[in-house]
């Protein structure tokens, strides 16, 4: 079996981090595809960009890598490469704390990313109209492999 790791983290400094964890109640506030030695993530104020793995642990204190069974990691990982360059989803956040759809087809909020992406890569993960309404919280519940590191 095929599998993917999953970069969880949470900034406890930072306002926007604690707002995505209470509205989502969860200990995550961001989640990342892992690419090799870099991660594939959707970042407010510069959307969806290839930030070093060392980097984003080192950004933030608190961290699990989880891994996901999938059909083809390389197809999770491309679909996920031809967002890079979009802009971050401010409304999927107000949407997280509303409970409400507010997804939009042109940009990105960090878990809507990763479960976008698996589906595109023939992985999905949800039916296609929960992909929208998915938070960092919903992909940490669905690793059965389990952590594979921690940063507490």
């Amino acid at each position: 079996m095929n599998t993917i790791d999953l970069l969880f983290c949470t900034n406890p400094r930072n306002p926007m981090s604690w707002a995505i964890r209470v509205g989502s109640w969860s200990k995550w506030s961001h989640v990342a595809l892992i690419d090799g030695d870099d991660v594939i993530e959707a970042v407010a104020l510069k959307g969806v960009v290839h930030t070093p793995l060392a980097t984003r642990k080192k950004e933030d204190p608190t961290w699990a890598v989880a891994t996901l069974p999938c059909q083809d990691p390389s197809a999770i990982v491309a679909a996920a490469r031809g967002q890079l360059g979009k802009p971050y989803d401010y409304t999927a956040v107000v949407g997280i704390g509303l409970h409400r759809d507010w997804q939009q087809t042109d940009r990105w909020f960090c878990s809507e990313l990763v479960a976008w992406s698996f589906e595109e890569g023939g992985s999905p993960l949800f039916r296609p109209e929960a992909c929208r309404r998915v938070t960092p919280q919903d992909l940490w519940m669905l690793s059965p492999v389990g952590m594979l590191a921690v940063q507490p």
